[in-house]
């Protein structure tokens, strides 16, 4: 079933070229200017999967997202600057599902949006005399177990929310504990693609993962830093 995918931007050049390649991937979209018009058509019409610009004027992407939460659980993601730390942070926290940084691949935007919708197809209850799907494997180190195939997380049983780019990362230090993993290798996992993503960036997201489980564990210290050379799991 073909998948909707409404589009937020007030910049027309960005709701243009990213509609025409969604579209050539077969997805459908929908494109509005302005975070009002936009919020009552996702509430009344809603698509499968949002995409906000965070800076817009009248009303911007964390307001958008805020009112939407009101109403809907409607996976979004945000596109921001690289300037705006803060304002992803809190959007995560607000409940988005995802950030990309501008400028951006379109092949990372279309990757993660289909694995949002697929973590979202698999959260949703099965359907009464549908075929059951396969169990997926839960990759377990310790107290950490993560379910690839829904992107969940949990931490001594307790559901840790992370991002799409999180869980890779976290996901390629998990599978082999021990063994160090340079930047240049989280990349790889985290992007698959063939863009540049500066140092500091999966620095960043390492930050907001141990953040994430010292809120349900403040005693959280599975992934060390190994200054030079870069991050290591570190199984009880």
């Amino acid at each position: 079933m073909t998948a909707t995918i409404a589009l937020v931007d007030d910049d027309r050049n960005i709701l243009t070229s990213v509609s025409i390649a969604l579209q050539a991937e077969g997805f459908v979209t929908r494109v509005y200017s302005e975070g009002e018009t936009a919020l009552k058509a996702l509430i009344d019409n809603p698509p499968d999967l949002a995409i906000f610009d965070i800076k817009m004027p009248r009303m911007d992407g964390l307001e958008l997202l805020r009112r939407l939460r009101e109403k809907s659980a409607l996976p979004v993601i945000f596109l921001t600057s690289k300037d705006d730390e803060l304002d992803e942070a809190l959007g995560l926290a607000m409940g988005a599902d995802d950030y990309i940084s501008k400028p951006f691949s379109q092949r990372l935007l279309i990757a993660r949006i289909r694995a949002i919708l697929r973590r979202a197809e698999l959260s949703q209850p099965p359907v009464p005399g549908a075929e059951a799907a396969p169990p997926t494997e839960i990759l377990e180190r310790g107290r950490l177990a993560m379910d690839p195939a829904r992107h969940r997380v949990t931490w001594d049983g307790k559901p840790v929310t992370l991002t799409v780019t999180e869980f890779l990362i976290l996901e390629t230090l998990a599978q082999r504990p021990g063994i160090v993993k340079n930047r240049n290798q989280l990349m790889d996992a985290a992007y698959q693609d063939d863009i540049y993503v500066d140092d500091r960036t999966i620095d960043s997201h390492i930050k907001r993962v141990r953040r994430k489980f010292r809120q349900v564990d403040p005693e959280f210290d599975a992934i060390e830093t190994l200054y030079g050379a870069g991050y290591r799991y570190s199984e009880e």
